[in-house]
């Protein structure tokens, strides 16, 4: 059986940007594949202005996601100083940009979403030409080069990763990977839980479970998707933030006494 590597995402607040026009930058309810590229390139210490190191992530490595729950939506009202636009000029950092005279900065208004208490889990394959293995992958999980935060500097990680390389025939079966076992449970964020009727209450964790996977719509367990659809998250070029279109397939399912 192939392997995957798995961890779990969970945040008070995490962001997975969609497209944006105008003041609104909304989130999607679950990460989308350049983000989980980009956060695993920020473990690993690939930078955005590193064309070789973003290449070899796209093309050596494959995702599939697991939403337990979306969180729930926020919204938060932002005011914004940043310098006018010069063809010229490149201000690569937000200290550069607030350096210019102030009557050089404009203040722009916008309303940005975030997703409170969401919790997704993520499995990686990697593809055959892949540039690291999954226990590189995990290592740097573990001790990551760069801090890890979902979308967002202001959201930052509120649980252990809990990577792990599995053995998986298909997507589901490494999505559906039990993680607590895998923790001390003095140390393990569920146990201050302690069963799983608060679990679902202080989580918020609905009764349906949305999965989305990449490649062939039978990939996930030899069952067609319930649904397929185009979207634009495959990263062409971080530096200039492009993006292209990758064939997503996605399924939600009721569960029963799981959590």
């Amino acid at each position: 059986m192939p392997h995957h590597l798995v961890f779990r995402l969970y945040a008070p607040m995490a962001s997975w940007g969609e497209a944006a026009v105008g003041e609104t930058r909304p989130t999607a309810t679950y990460p989308s594949r350049s983000a989980i590229l980009g956060f695993i390139g920020a473990a690993l210490g690939i930078r955005r202005d590193d064309d070789d190191g973003q290449h070899q992530l796209r093309k050596g490595l494959q995702v599939a996601i697991k939403q337990r729950s979306p969180g729930l939506l926020m919204r938060d009202y932002h005011t914004v100083q940043v310098p006018s636009s010069q063809s010229k000029v490149t201000h690569r950092t937000r200290r550069e940009e607030l350096a210019v005279p102030k009557e050089a900065l404009n203040t722009i208004l916008s309303s940005r979403d975030y997703r409170c208490d969401g919790l997704w889990s993520v499995a990686v394959r990697l593809a055959p030409n892949a540039a690291w293995t999954l226990e590189e992958l995990k290592a740097a999980l573990e001790k990551p080069r760069f801090p890890l935060y979902l979308g967002r500097k202001a959201c930052p990680l509120a649980a252990p990763l809990v990577p792990t390389v599995v053995e998986a025939s298909h997507w589901r079966q490494a999505l559906d990977h039990c993680f607590e076992s895998a923790l001390d449970p003095e140390r393990t964020w569920l146990a201050l839980v302690g069963n799983e009727e608060k679990d679902k209450r202080l989580l918020r964790l609905p009764d349906e479970v949305l999965y989305a996977w990449e490649g062939a719509a039978d990939a996930f367990d030899g069952v067609a998707a319930s649904e397929s659809s185009e979207v634009w998250d495959e990263p062409l070029h971080r530096r200039r933030w492009q993006f292209g279109p990758r064939l997503e397939n996605r399924r939600t399912e009721t569960l029963k006494g799981e959590r």
